[in-house]
């Protein structure tokens, strides 16, 4: 009987990946062509691109649900690239990206994600919300012009629909993933009545294609001379892209480890995403990374496990080469509902609740983040936020800085309060009293400890001002570290170093 129970609920989840993977597969088309139109390139470029990164990554990569693909975040990268080289450097930048992803995964350099702080975590979440929903308004454009009327109208019916039913089917049944029963029932109202309103194959059109059919991603080796120059060209551009694409993988993953409540394996991601995109640009493909929107469809479509990416990444190949009629007939309504639904539950609205509750100085981080997201680049809004989060912490440990004075015999003893580094120096050399204190001073690093370069050459400043007044500077209750630090660098300190198990009594 346990064995019939497991296997009816192994069936179960099998069968949740597969839906899942299949409402994920919808969801990318629309994308994966926009993304490559966005880098200049063909649309089968972004769609072979989503095939092959979607599906190693699924099987290779550190964290299962997550489905990766085409971004905007590297096609606003490429794009100049390809405009000034062609695309044949493009696909050679892709595989050099790769190997750049790959040997952060093997000196395991996915670890650092956890030095992001959660205010730089929540302005990443809502940037992306914004930028998503922002992506989804060109929906509403014929060509160059935004729709009124009566197409306007129709469209905002049936994503109005969309999100109705994937909120609300959920209460009837759990079995099949509400987004995939709204893009279904939008596509059966509108080819039984006949609406007119715009389907994926007229945005492939409007977008320059001429159709979603295409072929096999084909093997090919980046036809660009071999030599020095041509690195000296994608060079950069491949770090670039590396980075992002790791940034973007990894806080993905991240996020999906808190909704999921599970973990992923960061270093695992990077091998997995930069073996995908070596793969991709021998392919023909213009490279990608983690996609935090299509993520989240898999996530709350029930797609917990690497099926569910594989599946996407097969259904999406099955549409390209065998059901192109059937896909470009789906409303791009159906489509632009199931993201906006994403955009809803991807923006971390407990953000807007903690304004008063947390230190100003998080929710400044926290709206930089998301600005500079929506203004340029995922890596410089990251950037831009850990900096300033180590830069407050700094200030703030900069200010626990004191120390408390007692005399013993002829001796002056300050115990030192708080870490000695970079920015406590000054306040730390402010706290002596050069021209009043005798000629013997102890300082007490019990409840102190001395950090780094900076620290170092405070204490040997502070030393060599009490030597030109003839008197004597001792530092006691050094941690080992901190005494092996002062060793290595008696060239240039010169102050003594008494016992560690020195106390000065008070009798």
């Amino acid at each position: 009987m346990t064995a019939i129970l497991n296997f009816f609920s192994d069936w179960k989840q099998v069968k949740n990946e597969i839906l899942s993977g299949l409402t994920v597969a919808l969801a990318l088309v629309p994308e994966a062509v926009a993304f490559a139109f966005v880098a200049g390139v063909h649309p089968l470029v972004g769609i072979h691109a989503a095939i092959i990164i979607g599906l190693l990554a699924a099987i290779l990569g550190g964290r299962p649900g997550m489905i990766s693909g085409a971004t905007g975040a590297l096609a606003v990268v490429m794009v100049s690239l390809v405009a000034d080289q062609g695309v044949e450097y493009l696909f050679g930048a892709v595989v050099l990206m790769g190997i750049f992803q790959m040997l952060a995964g093997t000196f395991k350099l996915g670890k650092f994600v956890r030095f992001i702080p959660h205010p730089v975590m929540l302005g990443f979440v809502n940037g992306l919300a914004i930028v998503i929903f922002l992506s989804q308004l060109e929906m509403f454009k014929v060509g160059e012009s935004w729709m009124t009327g009566m197409p306007l109208f129709t469209m905002l019916g049936f994503v109005i629909l969309t999100m109705v039913v994937i909120f609300g089917f959920p209460k009837i049944t759990k079995s099949i993933p509400s987004s995939l029963v709204a893009i279904g029932l939008v596509t059966g109202l509108v080819a039984f009545f006949e609406f007119e309103t715009s389907t994926v194959k007229d945005f492939i059109v409007n977008m320059g294609g001429d159709g979603f059919a295409g072929t096999w991603p084909i093997f090919h080796i980046p036809m660009v001379p071999f030599s020095l120059e041509t690195l000296n060209i994608i060079l950069p551009y491949s770090l670039i892209l590396a980075a992002i694409g790791l940034i973007e993988s990894l806080m993905t993953l991240t996020l999906i480890d808190e909704v999921t409540e599970t973990h992923g394996n960061p270093n695992r991601e990077c091998l997995g995403q930069g073996f995908a995109n070596i793969v991709t640009g021998f392919f023909g493909g213009m490279g990608g990374c983690a996609m935090i929107g299509q993520s989240m469809i898999n996530i709350n479509s029930g797609g917990r496990g690497r099926l569910s990416g594989i599946a996407a990444a097969l259904f999406l190949l099955s549409f390209l080469l065998f059901a192109a009629p059937l896909i470009e007939i789906v409303p791009l309504a159906a489509l632009v509902g199931v993201m906006f639904v994403v955009v809803f539950k991807t923006f971390a609205w407990g953000s807007l609740r903690v304004f008063n509750k947390v230190p100003r100085a998080d929710i400044f981080v926290i709206i930089l983040v998301t600005v500079v997201t929506v203004l340029t680049d995922l890596a410089i809004a990251v950037g831009c936020g850990v900096i300033v989060s180590a830069l407050v912490f700094a200030w703030q440990k900069a200010q626990r800085i004191d120390v408390e004075i007692s005399l013993v015999g002829k001796k002056k003893h300050y115990a030192v309060q708080g870490p000695l580094f970079f920015a406590s120096t000054t306040g730390f050399q402010n706290l002596f009293d050069l021209a009043n204190d005798p000629d013997d001073i102890v300082v007490d690093f019990k409840n102190s400890r001395v950090c780094d370069h900076s620290a170092l050459e405070a204490i040997n400043t502070l030393a060599s001002r009490y030597r030109k007044k003839g008197k004597k500077i001792t530092l006691i209750h050094l941690s080992v570290d901190c005494r092996q630090l002062l060793n290595d660098a008696r060239d240039f300190v010169e102050v003594n170093i008494d016992d560690p198990e020195y106390t000065v009594s008070k009798d």
